[in-house]
C-alpha cells in the first residue's frame, strides 16, 4: 500500500492518496483545497481512484470535491449527518456547490474494496455529528477526530466534548496499539502514542 499525504488549503488539511501498489488501483481521502495539486499527483502516481472518501464535512475538507469528482468520474463518499450539513448550509462546512450531495452515504461497518484493499468506515461522531475514521490494513485514518497528542475541537457545529473522548476510546484506541494514525491535520502517530501520551484521554 502506497499512501501520499498533501497538506492543502490555508489550514494543512492533510489530503491523502490511498494506491493498491499491484493494481494501481486507489482511493483519495478528504480533497480539502487545491484540486490542482491533488490532480498532478494523481497523475503522477499513475493511480486509478475508484472512491473518494470525506472523513467529515468542513469545508476545509471538502473544498475541492466538486472539481475532483468532475475530473475522475467517481463516487463521493460521506456520512448522511455530515451531508445534511452541507446541503442545508452548516457553519463551517461546505457547500452544495464546492461539494454537494453523497453518491454514497457511508455508515458504521461499511466497507469498500479497491484492489486488493479494502476500507472499513467507523463512525466517530463528536467534531461533528457525521465524522468517519477509515481503517486500511493497519492504518487508520482519523480526520480531526484524534490528532498527535490532541483531539478535534468541538465548538462548532454538531461539536461534542463527550461523544469525541468516547468515540476515540471505543473505537480507535481498541485497535492494535501499532495501528497507524494518519490526522486531518499535522504528523502522523500511533496509537500506543496516543495512549500513553494524549493529555485529552
Amino acid at each position: 500500500m502506497k499512501i501520499r499525504r498533501i497538506p492543502v488549503g490555508a489550514y494543512a488539511a492533510n489530503c491523502y492518496i490511498v494506491m493498491d501498489e499491484n493494481t494501481k488501483d486507489g482511493i483519495v481521502i478528504d480533497p480539502g483545497d487545491e484540486y490542482a495539486v491533488i490532480k498532478a499527483q494523481i497523475k503522477k502516481l499513475g493511480v486509478n481512484v475508484k472512491y473518494i472518501f470525506v472523513t467529515h464535512g468542513h469545508a476545509d475538507h471538502t473544498e475541492a470535491i466538486a472539481e475532483l469528482r468532475e475530473f475522475l468520474k467517481v463516487p463521493v463518499c460521506i456520512n448522511e449527518k455530515d451531508e445534511h450539513l452541507i446541503m442545508n448550509g452548516g457553519y463551517m462546512f461546505g457547500t452544495p456547490k464546492n461539494c454537494g450531495k453523497a453518491d454514497i452515504q457511508i455508515k458504521e461497518g461499511d466497507t469498500f474494496n479497491f484492489g486488493d484493499l479494502e476500507l472499513k468506515c467507523i463512525e466517530t461522531p463528536g467534531h461533528t455529528l457525521g465524522g468517519m475514521c477509515f481503517i486500511i490494513d493497519n492504518v487508520v485514518f482519523t480526520g480531526d477526530t484524534l490528532f498527535a497528542n490532541s483531539v478535534g475541537r468541538t465548538d462548532f457545529q454538531g461539536g461534542d466534548s463527550e461523544a469525541i473522548i468516547n468515540s476515540i476510546k471505543n473505537k480507535l484506541l481498541i485497535l492494535p496499539e501499532d495501528t497507524r494514525v494518519l490526522p486531518g491535520h499535522g504528523d502522523d502517530t500511533t496509537i500506543k502514542i496516543e495512549k500513553v501520551y494524549n493529555p485529552f484521554l
